[in-house]
């Protein structure tokens, strides 16, 4: 027995050098960043962004995997139960992360502290209220009034049932007493799309979907929902400074990875992506979708995660239990 620990120790002591090695040659081939959302969206964009900087930093291809589904939750699923090998990250967001998970409503395989490793926050953005251009409300106070008046008559878009976009509308609702209907999309785009079109009356856009359609004038843009006014749509309100204080939503994209993912290689990346932050064309591009840049360690994106699940999860729970 004593020879065989003897052996097994030696082994350990013999692969551990070549396990870092393996590490420090991370990586041998392409990696693949996920994207739990269809193309042409906010999250779509920051990875697409990010992956161009990630390959030049790293000298090998990155792939983006556009895995859309239930706001979020099946390319998120993906990456929790993919290898934890360094090969494949999740362009992961808010309402897969922090809140989903805790709605019983939701079908969500994976606990996102558990089963995903943060490695860094890459941008934030604020949403944007618009509603069709033939709706008869030119602020947010109108709006609440006429769907007061026509209760279940409003539908809105969101990128898909569980992601931010359609909780928000959710706790504005709550918060508010209207009664709307939702209409999931496969990501914002389509769904900032079918307000332009006329086919569904509101939406709770990200910036960068909603942004470009408020300065063309194809939408109506009411508010806002920072915390304070936007310097990308500085003539609109605040939810908060119209109807609703303290209301406050702002979403964010960040890299993740599956929990066994080795540290040393976490390390690395988060490194590559606290640089990028700083770059001044990755932060004009940002930029002009109506984002900021974010630098965050993987201690620090954890925290916030802490902070959003404690903020969330009463309000989920609350809401499923009304319905």
């Amino acid at each position: 027995m004593k020879h065989l620990a003897g052996l097994v120790l030696s082994l350990g002591i013999a692969l551990a050098p070549s396990v870092l090695r393996a590490q420090d040659a991370w990586p041998a081939r392409p990696v693949t960043f996920v994207v739990p959302y269809g193309a042409g969206g906010y999250t779509d964009l920051v990875a697409r962004v990010t992956v161009r900087y990630v390959e030049k930093a790293l000298g090998k291809p990155v792939i983006v995997d556009n895995r859309p589904g239930a706001g979020g939750i099946v390319g998120t699923q993906f990456v929790a139960n993919a290898a934890g090998d360094g090969y494949t990250f999740c362009v992961c967001s808010i309402g897969a992360i922090s809140i989903a998970p805790f709605d019983p409503n939701q079908k969500v395989g994976y606990d996102p502290l558990r089963d995903l490793a943060p490695v860094g926050i890459i941008s934030s953005i604020a949403q944007v209220v618009i509603v069709k251009k033939d709706l008869p409300a030119k602020t947010l106070a109108e709006f609440v009034s006429y769907a007061k008046a026509n209760p279940g008559k409003l539908n809105y878009g969101s990128s898909g049932a569980g992601g931010l976009t359609h909780y928000s509308v959710e706790l504005f609702q709550a918060r508010t007493g209207i009664k709307v209907v939702h209409i999931p999309f496969k990501s914002g785009a389509p769904s900032t799309a079918a307000v332009v079109a006329g086919e569904v009356d509101f939406a709770f856009a990200n910036m960068t979907e909603g942004l470009p359609q408020v300065q063309a004038g194809s939408v109506r843009g009411l508010a806002v929902t920072s915390l304070k006014r936007s310097p990308y749509l500085p003539d609109l309100p605040t939810v908060g400074e119209t109807v609703l204080p303290g209301f406050v939503v702002e979403t964010w994209n960040g890299i993740m990875a599956p929990s066994k993912t080795p540290e040393p290689i976490i390390r690395k990346l988060s490194e590559i992506l606290l640089k990028m932050a700083d770059d001044p064309e990755v932060k004009e591009i940002m930029r002009r979708s109506g984002a900021d840049t974010v630098k965050t360690t993987p201690e620090q994106y954890r925290a916030q995660i802490d902070q959003e699940i404690a903020q969330w999860k009463p309000f989920i729970q609350e809401i499923a239990e009304k319905k």
